[in-house]
Formats: C-alpha cells, structure tokens, sequence
C-alpha cells in the first residue's frame, strides 16, 4: 500500500425528508443562490421543498446547468454571483450541477482568467465560496469529493479540477428524490458507479486489502442491485443503497493509498466532448475494450476481480480473464447500455479523431503505469468498435 491523505469534510445527510434540515444547514444570514439543471427539479418538487426550507434567506436561482456542465454556462453565473454578492451557493441536481456548482465556488474569487483553474486542474484554486447539496441523482459521488469535470464547448475540451477547496460543506442525499428520473439516467449512475470503482481497483496488486474488500463490497452491491434500481424504481431499500453506493463509490476511501488508472475516463471524455455521447455511456464502451488490451499488466487483478466479484473459479487463466471481461460488458448490457462504437455510428475514422484530440489535450502516458501511450489507446479504441 502507498503512502496517503485521507481528508474529508463534507456531511451527509442521508434519507427520507432531509431537505426540511437545511434551515439548520445554510447560515441564516446567508445570500444564497440555488443552482439546478434542467426541468426537472422544478416539476418533481424538490426545488419547492428548497425554497419553503430557506424562505426566510435573501435567495437567488441559476438553472440549465446542463449535463457534461460546460464552461459557458458556469462562467454567466459566475458573472450572477459577482454581481450579486452572494456568499454561499446550492446544488440542487446530480452530479453535473454540483461539478458547475464547485467550479462557480472557485472562480467567483479567482484571479486571472477562471478557464487557467480548468487548464492546471485546480493546483492553483487558493479559496472558494462554501456550498452545499441536494441529491437527486446518485451516479458521480461529486457530492462527497473534491473533483469536477467541465466541458469548454469552443476548445471541444473537458477539464477536471481536484482541490480540498471544493469539497461540499454538506450533501443531504434523500432516495426517494430519485424516484421519478428517466430510467436512462438510473442505468447511467449505475454504471458510472461501478466504472469509478473499477479505475480505482482493477490495477495491479498493492496490498491494500481493506481497500479490495471495501472496492469488492460495493461492486457486488451494484450487481445485485443494479437491475432492480431500474424495474423497480420506487423500492427505498433499492434507491437507498444505489445512492449510497455511488457515493462510496467516489469519496476517496475505495483509492486511498492504492494505485488508479482513469485511462477509460480520459478517452471516454474525448467521446463526450466530439460526439455527445453520456458519459456513462462512453465508460461502458471503453472499460471493456481496456482490460481487454491490458490483461497482461492487470493480469493479477482482474484474476482477483473475476473470482471474489464474480464467483469466477475454473478454467485457466486465461479463461478467467476472459469471463471476467464477458462478465463486465454483460452487466453493462444488462444495464440498457451499448458497449461498442459502431452502436453509435462510429467507426475507424472516428478513432484517428480522437487520438488527435488525446494528443492534443496531452493524454499520451495514461493508466496506473504512465503507460497508455497514443498507440495503446487507438488499440482500445478499436477493439471497442
């Protein structure tokens, strides 16, 4: 196991009517301004849950904050916040709103252009605005980390930012506010779940073995829920453990101390951003494909991950990766979710974009390894045409 830090701040507040808490939650002095996304917020409810909990606070709104949150649209209400002198700001939505949400809190103080925050990964973000969050869609586990990714539509670019300035102050994260969401946007979570712990596990041994068993944990708990969560989508025990699963999916305990990988995130973002493609979509097009090309160096782990996660205990080596692989491109079929580029009308054309567009935003040593060179990367994207 490596060295580490583990630091997080961030208060959960989890289950049924916990949106009535954030009277107690947000200063009573506070100018507030909710962010949000689209519609849906407004017609389900929650955003008039919101506001009866806060109505004795100065209170400001920012809605179509949209999914893959992009530069352009954060950067007005940047300007709104400004201009308003707000000092404290809501997420209300997934995890789209609150990466636009932690990008608003580090640009409204940033000095200099606020697209350098996005250029060095939030290195140089020295303070931002506190903020809190209302879950609606469990999926990115935004809402207890210290990471956001944002598109710039002009550069066809996503960035990330990563910096403990950005960690919420609190998430209240109630399962039956998941009730009414398109069944798409549920397999999404699920397998966007599940890929935020594959990059933290599937790498190579490193004797981390509460980190394995917690990883192992939650993967098997998105298998045996993850169907349910779609045809049965107002069981609480099923929402209530699809949300937090999700959230522990990403809060930095599953990767502490343990090396990561996050090359299927960084070609899947070059999807999104050329193609529009979700982003739990692209993640079950390539992760696949990923292990696939790099058995060899996952080899120890994807024996490990083929038996303890999936039951796989016969056949030789080979044949175990392989079942291991199927296993995981069928739980993402299973899910609704293609797993292949031509189901999207791309092709071998398209590859050689995407490789320039890699090149171009320097994602030329990716992996655990440093060693998912542009080559690498084209050899997955073809076997996952």
């Amino acid at each position: 196991m490596q060295n580490f830090d583990y630091y997080n701040p961030t208060k959960i507040v989890f289950g049924k009517d916990t949106i009535k808490r954030l009277d107690n939650l947000v200063p009573r002095d506070a100018r507030l301004l909710i962010l949000y996304g689209g519609s849906s917020a407004e017609k389900n409810g929650t955003l008039d849950e919101v506001r009866c909990a806060l109505a004795n606070r100065t209170i400001h709104e920012f809605g179509g904050i949209e999914p893959n949150p992009t530069y352009e649209t954060l950067i007005k209400a940047v300007e709104w916040v400004r201009s308003n002198e707000v000092d404290f700001l809501l997420a209300v939505g997934g995890g789209s709103v609150i990466d636009g949400t932690k990008f608003v809190a580090a640009a409204v103080h940033f000095d200099g252009d606020p697209w350098c925050i996005l250029e060095e990964r939030g290195r140089n973000i020295r303070s931002a605005l506190p903020f809190g969050v209302v879950l609606t869609l469990p999926a990115t586990g935004s809402e207890m980390n210290n990471v956001a990714v944002i598109t710039n539509k002009a550069k066809q670019a996503k960035r990330d930012l990563i910096n403990s300035s950005v960690f919420p102050r609190f998430s209240i994260t109630d399962p039956t506010k998941t009730y009414t969401l398109p069944l798409r946007q549920v397999a999404n979570g699920v397998a966007d779940a599940f890929a935020h712990i594959m990059e933290q596990y599937l790498t190579y041994p490193a004797k981390g073995m509460l980190q394995d068993r917690f990883a192992e944990g939650v993967l098997q708990t998105l298998i045996e829920i993850g169907s349910q969560a779609i045809n049965s989508p107002d069981n609480y025990d099923i929402r209530a453990n699809l949300m937090w699963a999700a959230t522990s999916a990403l809060n930095g305990l599953i990767g502490a101390g343990m090396p990561q990988d996050w090359a299927s995130h960084m070609i899947g973002h070059e999807l999104t951003a050329l193609y529009g493609i979700d982003h739990a979509r692209t993640l079950a097009i390539i992760l696949p494909a990923n292990l696939q090309i790099r058995r060899e160096s996952k080899r120890g782990k994807l024996l490990q991950y083929g038996e303890r996660v999936w039951g796989i205990t016969s056949g030789n080596e080979e044949q175990r990766i392989d079942q291991a692989i199927a296993h995981t491109r069928s739980f993402f079929e299973n899910l609704g979710l293609q797993t292949h580029l031509s189901d999207y009308n791309l092709g071998v054309d398209d590859i050689e974009c995407l490789i320039k567009q890699l090149e171009a935003h320097g994602m030329t040593q990716l992996g655990e390894n440093s060693d998912v060179t542009l080559d690498i990367s084209r050899q997955i994207l073809h076997a996952s045409l």
